[in-house]
């Protein structure tokens, strides 16, 4: 998770989207007005969301030979083509997604002081508040963020996990358990759609860093004028995203130049590659960039894992994915020191990869 800041952060006044939701409904602060160029254009017609690939887990484990050999090359056409998929039959036990919801939504719901007491330092990530926010005048998203560090344990704050909910520490334990395992299986399959063996990543990685964030997106008056996250790509190698049962639809993902709305299957998980996967894979697997929406009427949760590797692995094009047609388009790097520049600049699309990427001459003249 985020280093302690080296010098103070002034990021001014940031209202909290909840209160401003109940005293003053029909305001939008300056600073939650984006941009013309960044603005959503809710009316525009949107493509349909139903081709985002969807992969059948249960196939993958325990399919016949030709469901698994299907369930894979979708895995891959999904990684390459899209770099979201939504996960179906995926063996978490559908009372464990309830539970984490229900204690998500139950913290978000709390009064104001008490959630205040886990609150965000400035230039970290891990507390209540908005992350990412590091000048005065920067944007905020129409979003309350509640983000944990959770294995392994030297990258948690204690101090952060609320007794209120009662149960919510247990039901955080539960869930990201069970969520470690479904990334270890798929980072499993999907290093055998790229005909590698399948415990590569698991034997690379060493001990994972998860990390755990629940959004809350509440109402918003204009939702024409705002962002509920800003658009940015993920630092993981692989994140976990499941939206709360009858949400608005909020995310949304850059598919050939178009923000594409990505409708939540029931009980599915809509799993995104992160810039790790992207680098190891020399760009054959992409990291896509994405943003969430608001609603005018409906509010919105969701509950987000990243994984990745550990903080001491160093990152770079794997071997067999590199040769003269596919010459290596990313520099080795340490993954600690890039998580640490993913956590202390602003959201601002794939920017943080930027310092890793090789420029060919014609990219440079």
């Amino acid at each position: 998770m985020a280093p302690e800041p080296i010098h103070p952060i002034r990021v001014g006044h940031i209202d909290d989207v909840q209160e401003l939701r109940k005293s003053k409904p029909s305001i939008i602060p300056e600073r939650f007005v984006r941009d013309m160029t960044e603005r959503p254009t809710l009316a525009t017609p949107m493509p349909c969301s139903t081709d985002i690939p969807t992969i059948n887990f249960s196939k993958l484990v325990k399919g016949t030979k030709d469901e698994i050999k299907t369930e894979i090359s979708q895995l891959a056409h999904a990684s390459e083509n899209w770099g979201f998929f939504q996960v179906v039959n995926h063996g978490i036990d559908l009372s464990i997604l309830e539970s984490i919801e229900k204690v998500a939504k139950e913290f978000f719901m709390l009064p104001l002081e008490e959630k205040k007491k886990y609150a965000l330092a400035p230039g970290t990530v891990q507390g209540y508040g908005q992350a990412f926010v590091l000048s005065e005048d920067q944007k905020l998203d129409w979003c309350n963020m509640f983000a944990l560090g959770v294995v392994p344990n030297f990258i948690r704050s204690p101090m952060l996990w609320p007794t209120n909910p009662e149960n919510f520490s247990e039901s955080v334990e539960v869930y990201s358990t069970e969520v470690r395992k479904l990334c270890q299986n798929l980072l499993k399959y999907i290093a055998m759609s790229l005909g590698l063996n399948g415990d590569v990543f698991e034997n690379m990685f060493g001990e994972a860093v998860q990390a755990l964030r629940m959004n809350y997106y509440p109402p918003c008056p204009r939702p024409d004028l705002v962002l509920g996250l800003s658009p940015h790509s993920d630092g993981s190698a692989l994140t976990v995203l499941q939206q709360g049962k009858g949400n608005s639809v909020g995310l949304q993902i850059l598919k050939d130049d178009r923000w594409v709305p990505v409708k939540p299957i029931p009980n599915a998980l809509v799993i995104n590659i992160g810039d790790t996967i992207e680098v190891l894979t020399n760009g054959k697997y992409k990291s896509v960039e994405h943003r969430a929406v608001t609603h005018k009427e409906k509010d919105r949760l969701s509950i987000v894992t990243f994984y990745a590797p550990s903080y001491e692995i160093e990152v770079g094009p794997m071997a067999e994915l590199v040769d003269e047609n596919n010459p290596c388009k990313y520099r080795r790097y340490n993954h600690g020191e890039y998580s640490k520049r993913y956590v202390t600049n602003k959201l601002q699309g794939k920017k943080t990869l930027e310092f890793a990427r090789i420029r060919t001459k014609s990219q440079t003249t």
